[in-house]
């Protein structure tokens, strides 16, 4: 059963990596096509190509200079030599301290991130997910400040059939999680998600609501494990991976969901989050509906990039 759930991960995701596949493996066959012996050159060219694949500039520098370590050590001279260890150096990347994402419940997940990622639609299909885990799961709309976001999660919680624990617009977010920890207790529910505001505007205020939140879900489900999940536009590329940096100054942040990465060519920042961020993408979503969420497998994810 594992292995035939790999092999569909594996399917769907080197699926949704088209683009991104097609942009990076176009960049660095041209380059290859063009360098037959390693030189300095070479080297140069591919780094164009990387940062062109949106991995940025520090990724790509770094992915490199290891690239290079290796050239020498196994003293290789021609150019396709390169191109396998600059696959084997982005899944070394890749897979690097990576423990699987195996929560203990019951659990609470806070999913962060700014307005337009998909952070409201990714909250209903994190739910239909562990719903079809047979997990019980409970939603807290503690988005209150956008307009229409409590309904519009609504309509997710019905799709999921699962239950959401909510207030009018404008009330304290605090209180709904508070609501939505004592209705889960209540009914010894396994997961509750908590759909929090997206404003990153004002850090201070980010900084002191999630702190709030962490203080009432610690102290009223003490028992409970807890993760903080932010939410990622796959399309935004090197955009992201400086909005991850605002925000892991206001919370602390324990895994990422990515979002649309069927649909951008940008893909290779996934790369980038794991280099610079130290941070692992724990869901990625690979289409518009409830079922298109899977947990992210990153020995996979670096196969998928290169396959043919």
């Amino acid at each position: 059963m594992e292995t035939e759930k790999k092999a569909g991960f594996f399917s769907r995701i080197k699926e949704s990596l088209t683009k991104t596949r097609e942009s990076l493996q176009t960049g660095v066959n041209q380059v290859f096509a063009a360098f037959h012996k390693v030189d300095e050159e070479l080297f140069e060219e591919l780094e164009e190509a990387l940062i062109l694949a949106d991995m940025g500039v520090e990724t790509s520098l770094a992915i490199l200079e290891n690239v290079r370590e290796q050239v020498k050590l196994r003293r290789i001279s021609e150019a396709q030599g390169v191109k396998e260890l600059l696959a084997e150096e982005i899944a070394n990347i890749m897979t690097a301290d990576v423990t699987p994402f195996d929560p203990i419940f019951p659990a609470v997940f806070l999913i962060i991130g700014v307005n337009g990622v998909g952070k409201t639609t990714t909250v209903g299909k994190i739910a239909k997910w562990y719903k079809s885990e047979e997990k019980s799961v409970l939603v807290a709309a503690a988005d209150t400040f956008r307009a229409a976001a409590i309904d519009q999660l609504a309509v997710w919680c019905d799709r999921a059939d699962v239950p959401l624990i909510r207030q009018g617009e404008n009330s304290d977010p605090a209180a709904v999680i508070f609501d939505g920890v004592s209705a889960a207790k209540a009914r010894n529910t396994d997961l509750l998600l908590c759909d929090t505001a997206g404003r990153l505007h004002n850090k201070k205020n980010l900084m002191d609501e999630l702190k709030k939140i962490h203080r009432i879900v610690s102290t009223q489900h003490e028992g409970a494990h807890k993760e903080v999940l932010l939410v990622l536009d796959a399309t935004t590329g090197q955009n992201a991976i400086q909005q991850a940096k605002l925000f892991m100054e206001a919370a602390d942040i324990t895994g990422i969901i990515l979002t649309k990465l069927d649909g951008t060519t940008k893909g290779g920042m996934v790369v980038s989050i794991k280099k610079e961020l130290d941070i692992p993408v724990r869901f990625v979503t690979v289409g518009e509906g409830i079922d298109d969420i899977q947990p992210f497998d990153a020995a996979l994810f670096a196969k998928a990039l290169f396959s043919e």
